[in-house]
């Protein structure tokens, strides 16, 4: 099966990628959507100034908009990813009656997936990456990186969207590899299957690849 051979020879292309730093579920949430069109290093900078500014979730929650906005400026799109993230914050405390994002680990998994989605511009990859590197549970994100690279190869087909992706590729993945399978296909993203100029000369995955083939 082709899945097997990609896993195995990006395990032994890349090894067993570093576990991330596990934050809260809605810590987690906030950091995937701050990461949403920028790079790590932006995204990152915004999150520590967010929390160095306001302290906790709740005082977010009650800041204005404004104010968020300055505090994740580095991030870029602060001004959409502001009052998107004020909008979640005050809908959780609403409905849950706090920022404890927790219940998400015991409610049956397509059920916690569609709770997250309902969420103001919260897709399906934001919500796969809180349940797989917040709670650990089996739900398989699928950023630019991770669907460029599996459209590419041939796990996806041209016609399937980054959302379809999802759906495919959980269902192709065995669950125990999620994690180290996403690490790897993003970092092989970044480093060799680049959108402009792949480096095909150098892909581990080359000989089993449609796009290298072609």
């Amino acid at each position: 099966m082709k899945i097997v051979q990609v896993i195995r020879l990006l395990d032994e292309g890349y090894g067993q990628p570093q576990s991330r730093p596990k934050l809260d579920p809605l810590s987690e949430l906030v950091a995937t959507i701050l990461s949403q069109n920028t790079s790590d290093a932006n995204s990152g900078r915004a999150y520590r100034n967010l929390i160095e500014t306001f302290g906790n979730w709740d005082r977010v929650a009650d800041a204005g908009a404004d104010a968020i906005a300055a505090a994740i400026a580095s991030g870029g799109l602060s001004l959409v990813k502001a009052p998107r993230i004020k909008s979640i914050l005050e809908i959780i405390r609403r409905e849950r009656g706090s920022l404890d994002m927790g219940f998400l680990a015991d409610m049956p998994l397509d059920e916690a997936r569609e709770w997250l989605q309902a969420l103001p511009g919260v897709g399906p990859k934001t919500a796969a990456c809180v349940l797989l590197f917040s709670l650990g549970r089996p739900s398989f994100p699928v950023d630019t990186h991770v669907y460029r690279v599996a459209k590419r190869v041939g796990l996806i087909s041209n016609g399937v969207s980054p959302a379809g992706a999802h759906q495919v590729l959980e269902q192709v993945v065995p669950q125990d590899a999620f994690y180290r399978f996403h690490m790897n296909l993003v970092r092989h993203g970044r480093q060799v299957c680049r959108a402009q100029r792949p480096r095909c000369g150098e892909c581990v995955l080359r000989e089993i690849c449609n796009y290298a083939k072609g």
